[in-house]
């Protein structure tokens, strides 16, 4: 489903036990990223789209912003029909996906490190996630101004391909105790995230937000 500027695809599915959409995401240009992989299950009900929209191109990239099913746990049948594709993620969240055998050849980033291509900037923010408070990452695309939030800015319902208009700072503000428990590593997060201005936010749970 495309849903922000000529190349942003939003994969989606509900989980009506708990009233929660997952969202993974295809930024489809000369070098594929794939943000999330979803869980074995969404995983498999992707690939079938996946393939279409890469008609044949490989996929380069996918991006894991911490270690837990609805964000990895289809990486191994990703890797199986795409075993070309380098998983990006930080160090912790590599030590992870190598200890439990999913993965071994990986780019691992840290905070305020980017990687570019012809098509995109991705710049990599410190995400203390809110399992174990392990350190993950965010994602920004600074040419396209979209920031992939992960679990933060979650919203519960079905929110396949929904857009809301939300203000930035306000989002920010509203980033939680349950998401981020250390209030000195919510703090910090909070105030690196102010400095940046997107103009999309593609969440993993809920409605994506276009910012006023």
């Amino acid at each position: 489903m495309l849903i922000f500027q000529p190349d942003l695809h939003q994969f989606s599915s509900h989980l009506q036990p708990i009233d929660l959409s997952f969202h993974q995401y295809l930024l489809n240009c000369s070098e594929p990223l794939l943000v999330h992989t979803g869980n074995q299950n969404q995983a498999t009900a992707m690939l079938p789209q996946l393939k279409a929209l890469l008609a044949g191109k490989k996929l380069a990239y996918i991006f894991i912003s911490h270690f837990e099913a609805d964000e990895c746990g289809g990486l191994p049948l990703v890797l199986q029909h795409y075993p070309e594709a380098t998983p990006v993620c930080s160090e912790v969240t590599a030590r992870q996906l190598a200890g439990f055998g999913i993965a071994n050849d990986m780019i691992i980033k840290q905070p305020g490190e980017k990687l570019i291509s012809d098509d995109y900037e991705l710049e990599f923010i410190n995400y203390p996630s809110e399992m174990h408070l392990w350190d993950g990452l965010l994602l920004m695309e600074t040419r396209r101004k979209i920031f992939f939030s992960s679990d933060l800015m979650l919203q519960f319902g079905e929110a396949g391909g929904k857009i809301i208009k939300s203000n930035w700072q306000e989002e920010v503000n509203q980033i939680t105790p349950e998401q981020i428990p250390d209030p000195d590593k919510r703090a910090a997060l909070q105030k690196t995230l102010s400095k940046l201005s997107p103009a999309f936010v593609a969440t993993g749970h809920g409605p994506c937000l276009k910012l006023t």
